[in-house]
């Protein structure tokens, strides 16, 4: 269609990666107005974990809207959002021993980001932020300065302060605790470094490489906070909502973060919906001190109740994307393994799983011969070095293991290696 090469702006990127006018989706799959299928390994960058058009949620859904159900309803009280608030409390916060206040911002990550920070400045009385390396919280200019992205933190058209920058588990190399250098930093009052009123990590970096936190730096980064009365906030937009297998991607590690942020997947159909969770003493907010006009997408409210209801009423769903992602993950190191000639490593937890090509051009060759033959997928990492795999969480294991195989033919090709895809690779075939 001419009409998006005359007026649509420059600034579109996944479009140029997939151009093709899609027209219809359902789980898994697409559809383009050709009639052309495709399996969805992107899933909106993480905002249809429970894929596309899930019936489970249409229903109640088009039943609402049937019924003149409230739309918008700015911040003001309406059934659906009681419904979800009950909802999410007996069955998310109450079975984890979580106790947290429910703030609801604009429906991006970004915004809930920018409430988060706004949060714990108020609270501590304190301007500076703790980021970490290869960290992404948003683009608009308060998370986008707590963001490592050169590309996106290039376009600000401003100096990003307000944040000083740690380095993430690994960034070091193996066997080196940055927790420690924090600690460091943070007890020397010459350090150059201020005292945080919060430090904000995501606990897998998505669009930072799938770089993976492990449980023990995460306790220990909880302790660096408690010891100097700083606040921790889990950024769980992408990892959230069960992409690495529990609802929050924290909840491994056993601690407890003083503020977290969901979005993307939240609101189970695709719909914009997004939180800021936070200890009940930190909810010092005035009345309308931050707001937004569509921080009350009661649609939202009643597909992410569903969500809740059919998905996390019990383990069955937890269980499930921890198989699907040993199964992931075990692709990939075959993977590496055959075609990588060393080269190549693996990374991810549960569902939130790449490959490093090491270089970008041959992660884009790859994804891009992956697209020809049916397969959306993209890149992550700072070269765009890293093939992420973040298909739907509710996929069936005979879509997953044709995109896995489809993954495997384009890298064996793209590397010049073309074989068989054995057939011992059936779903769950080996030992985990």
């Amino acid at each position: 269609m001419k009409i998006f090469e005359e007026i649509e702006s420059e600034v579109q990127s996944y479009a140029r990666a997939f151009p093709r006018v899609f027209n219809r989706a359902k789980g898994a799959e697409m559809f383009d107005s050709d009639g052309n299928r495709y399996l969805d390994f992107l899933a909106g960058a993480g905002t249809l974990n429970y894929g596309h058009n899930n019936p489970l949620f249409k229903k109640a859904l088009l039943d609402y809207i049937e019924a003149d159900g409230i739309t918008h309803g700015l911040d003001m009280h309406t059934k659906a959002k009681g419904e979800f608030l009950q909802t999410f409390n007996e069955k998310i916060l109450k079975p984890r021993k979580l106790e947290y206040m429910v703030q609801f911002t604009g429906p991006t990550g970004t915004n809930a980001v920018e409430a988060a920070l706004k949060i714990a400045r108020n609270v501590t009385g304190r301007g500076n932020i703790v980021s970490f390396t290869n960290g992404f919280h948003g683009v608009t200019l308060g998370s986008l300065a707590a963001t490592g992205n050169a590309h996106h933190r290039g376009a600000a058209g401003v100096t990003l302060g307000g944040v000083n920058r740690m380095p993430f588990d690994g960034y070091l190399g193996d066997g080196i605790d940055t927790t420690v250098y924090l600690d460091k930093v943070l007890s020397d009052s010459s350090s150059g470094i201020d005292l945080p009123a919060a430090v904000i990590v995501e606990t897998v970096q998505g669009e930072g490489g799938i770089n993976v936190a492990s449980v023990e730096w995460l306790r220990n980064l909880q302790d660096v906070c408690r010891r100097h009365k700083v606040l921790l906030i889990i950024d769980d937009i992408q990892a959230g909502c069960g992409r690495t297998g529990n609802y929050f991607s924290f909840e491994e590690s056993g601690i407890q973060p003083d503020i977290v942020t969901l979005s993307k997947s939240l609101g189970g159909y695709g719909l914009p919906f997004a939180v800021v969770l936070m200890k009940p003493e930190l909810d010092q907010w005035k009345p309308g001190e931050h707001n937004g006009t569509f921080r009350g997408n009661n649609l939202a409210f009643v597909t992410a109740k569903e969500a809740i209801d059919h998905y996390w009423s019990d383990s069955k769903f937890q269980d499930e994307i921890l198989e699907k992602g040993k199964y992931i993950g075990r692709r990939l190191d075959d993977m590496a393994k055959k075609h990588g000639e060393g080269n190549f490593s693996t990374r991810g937890r549960g569902m939130f799983r790449g490959i490093n090509c090491v270089s970008g051009e041959l992660a884009d060759k790859i994804t891009r011969k992956a697209f020809q033959k049916g397969l959306i997928i993209e890149t992550s990492g700072a070269e765009d070095h890293i093939v992420k795999i973040f298909c739907p969480l509710i996929i069936t294991e005979a879509l997953l293991k044709e995109g896995m195989d489809i993954l495997e033919q384009s890298v064996a090709e793209i590397c010049g290696q073309v074989d068989e895809i054995p057939e011992e690779h059936d779903f769950f075939s080996e030992a985990s």
